[in-house]
């Protein structure tokens, strides 16, 4: 174990938890070692500060930066407590960095911004100068009355000098600048009070912006001058995960990727969000918008990238129109809908309609002509924006359309990207528009190439596991795997897998099968004292089960739909004393809620709640069988494995603490040990961690009432006489 006094002067508690002082020091000195760390832990593990404790250390020791990042609100709230802790114990410089849409006084897009700044920054260097040239004009003067030839010379040349200059004020005077930033370059001893009073403590993104704001600064470019040199940045994934938004956020830090020790907290969510990133889109308005912009112009290349523009978007149209049925068109919502397009050995149908729609002279000229004169006009609206002849910063359609047309023709057909076509209906006019893109299925694509450049990195979550498969899919290689289970007395919980029947897609409407659910979670919720969370492989079969109770249960019932903020109904859940919330597995509450104490009792999980299979899922599945070499590789990889970490999360928000008592239902017997050999393929009970299987009880369904009878009959959890089962 590494010397006592070295990273635990960061660990701002009397003393760990029980395996968190391993924890950190394994990561201690994997990190010492420059590697790389999958770390997972249960609810109680402490994994924050297993995790920001020792990589602090290994930062202070090597002259690096440590970044912990999530894309839950929740988390970075508990990031900002445990900073703000570690401060107490060992000073550090802290800075919580959330993007500039959120931080903006003003409320202007990036690129509005950008040329913002540069004309503020321009105004405030040349009345700098003027105020030195008219120092040094009236010093030449007093020198000149003094009888000096030369200096009267000199002075001549200052006032031709001057009088340029103040045409040159003027005309950036008229231009748009930003007050709240040139505010940040005249009123040094305001912004030197901003910085003494962002590192007095760890400040929330509010604070700062509330805190610039009553200044008249802009916090945001402060923050980014801020961050050279800090100790530890917390931020959100994208920070790091797009790679031109991290190469910018490593240039603001000061460091070279080697220096950076990163850290990513509920790190199963890597995967999707780094999918995300990758991929690229375009819609029809944006075809449509750079064709007006084409007409507009007065150039020879014009004629060319009208050429190919006007080819794609119309082979866009071409192909969503043919891919809709008799009737389809006007069932197409607000929500964009996918229109398969793919082709299994040829190019996809998109791409065979825009060959048969363009005829110039050659796709690669128009398209380089498109791209040149997109860059011209795009730098035109950047000068015009900056001379304040614009009210808004132009964005260039015309090159972005040009630069999609040109990743779609040359990397179409590349490993691991599938290209799709979407639609859906505008609310305000009805009109039905296409986008095309190119859906990125590999997210090593993006994370190996992260994972490679900085110093080490701390992948943590309470559902990483299998350890192979997340460093397979995110391109990990160096790492060092540690599992820590429940620290909390197992006396105190239960978990049951609850043999009712499978609950497939296809047998959802019998109503034998029906009935056998709604009386598991009848029986669950019933025998519940106090709160039942309902979780459903969607939001139909949620709607469909808590009408089915609300007819025979004394509980109130709370229904989570999509769509709708979830924050009011899990408020007035946690409020009531005797309720049953059902909602989706995949909506906003089965991860990165708590429901603590009295929240919540008991969690069910009602069948085996596999994600909509659509020919993107098909897609990720096959570009998984190809890149991995293994029968069934993509299925497990992609939709089995993911949708078990989901249900693992929803377990999960129950037993928040030592103190908790509490019940975990899997509802379907897909889950149960027992069941394996019959359902074979179709069992998912080996796909949870050895750990985890160990705890679950396979029970009869008509069993489970008196099981949680005697459980929380023998914790004394209910208040007078139990329910009769």
């Amino acid at each position: 174990m590494s010397e006592l006094g070295s990273y635990l002067r960061f660990f701002p508690y009397e003393q760990p938890y029980e395996n968190q002082g391993e924890a950190m020091d394994r990561i201690y000195n994997t990190l010492v070692r420059g590697q790389n760390v999958l770390f997972e832990g249960a609810c109680g593990t402490g994994k924050t500060l297993s995790a920001l404790v020792p990589a602090l250390e290994v930062a202070r020791e090597q002259d690096k930066t440590v970044v912990i990042s999530t894309n839950v609100h929740q988390q970075m709230r508990q990031f900002i407590a445990e900073a703000r802790a570690i401060t107490r114990e060992e000073p550090i410089r802290a800075v919580v960095f959330k993007g500039k849409a959120s931080m903006c006084h003003i409320d202007v897009g990036y690129e509005e911004c950008q040329a913002l700044r540069d004309n503020t920054r321009a105004l405030v260097d040349a009345e700098s100068d003027h105020a030195q040239l008219e120092a040094r004009q009236r010093e030449l003067l007093e020198a000149s009355q003094a009888g000096s030839d030369s200096a009267a010379d000199a002075r001549a040349a200052v006032m031709d000098e001057l009088e340029s200059l103040e045409d040159r004020i003027d005309d950036l005077e008229e231009a748009n600048v930003c007050s709240y930033y040139r505010n940040n370059l005249l009123d040094t001893q305001a912004t030197e009070n901003f910085f003494e009073w962002l590192f007095d403590d760890v400040r929330t993104p509010e604070e700062i912006y509330e805190h610039a704001e009553r200044q008249e600064l802009c916090g945001y470019e402060l923050l980014k001058e801020g961050l050279e040199g800090v100790d530890l940045v917390v931020c959100n994934y994208h920070h790091l995960l797009d790679p031109m938004i991290r190469e910018q956020f490593f240039r603001w830090l000061g460091r070279d990727p080697e220096d950076v020790i990163t850290v990513f907290d509920e790190a199963h969510n890597v995967e999707d969000a780094a999918r995300d990133h990758a991929s690229r889109e375009c819609s029809e308005r944006t075809f449509d918008s750079a064709l007006e912009e084409l007409n507009e112009a007065n150039d020879p290349r014009a004629e060319d990238a009208r050429n190919v523009i006007a080819a794609f978007r119309t082979a866009l149209i071409e192909t969503y129109e043919d891919g809709l049925g008799f009737g389809e068109r006007e069932r197409v919502g607000e929500n964009w809908e996918d229109v398969p397009i793919s082709n299994e050995n040829r190019r996809d149908e998109l791409t065979l309609a825009f060959l048969q729609a363009y005829s110039g002279q050659g796709i690669d000229g128009d398209l380089e002509a498109a791209l040149q004169l997109g860059q011209q006009l795009d730098e035109e609206y950047e000068e015009a924006y900056r001379e304040g002849e614009s009210a808004t910063r132009t964005e260039c359609q015309t090159l972005q359309a040009a630069a999609f047309v040109r990743a779609w023709m040359d990397e179409g057909n590349d490993e691991g990207l599938y290209p799709v076509v979407s639609i859906r209906r505008d609310s305000g006019t009805d009109e039905v528009y296409g986008r095309a893109e190119l859906y990125s299925c590999l997210p090593r694509h993006v994370t190996g190439q992260l994972f490679e450049e900085v110093s080490g990195t701390v992948l943590m979550s309470a559902t990483i596991q299998p350890f192979e498969v997340t460093e397979n899919v995110l391109g990990l290689e160096e790492c060092v795997t540690m599992a820590y289970g429940l620290q909390f007395p197992e006396t105190r919980r239960r978990t049951y897998a609850v043999e009712t029947p499978a609950l497939f897609a296809s047998a959802r409407d019998d109503p034998d099968v029906q009935s056998a659910v709604a009386d598991a979670i009848h029986d669950a919720v019933r025998m519940t004292p106090g709160n039942t969370l309902a979780f459903f492989p969607n939001y139909s079969e949620a709607a469909r089960y808590a009408k089915r109770l609300e007819e025979r249960t004394e509980a109130s019932v709370y229904l989570d739909e999509p769509g709708v903020a979830a924050e009011d109904l899990r408020q007035s859940f946690v409020d009531d004393d005797h309720a049953v919330c059902f909602t989706s597995l995949w909506g906003t509450l089965a991860e990165g809620v708590s429901f603590d104490g009295d929240d919540a009792h008991t969690v069910v999980v009602v069948g085996v709640p596999y994600p909509h299979l659509d020919d993107r899922a098909e897609a990720v599945q096959a570009a998984y069988d190809g890149a991995f070499d293994g029968t069934d590789t993509g299925w497990r990889y992609a939709v089995e494995i993911p949708t078990v970490r989901k249900t693992r999360q929803a377990l999960g928000r129950v037993i928040r603490s030592p103190d908790d008592v509490g019940v975990r239902i899997l509802l379907d017997r897909r889950y149960s040990r027992r069941m394996k050999s019959d359902l074979g393929k179709y069992s998912v009970n080996g796909t949870f961690p050895h750990e985890e299987r160990e705890e679950l009880l396979d029970i009869d369904p008509e069993k489970l009432k008196f099981a949680m009878l005697n459980f929380y009959a023998d914790h004394d959890r209910y208040a007078g006489e139990p329910p009769a089962p």
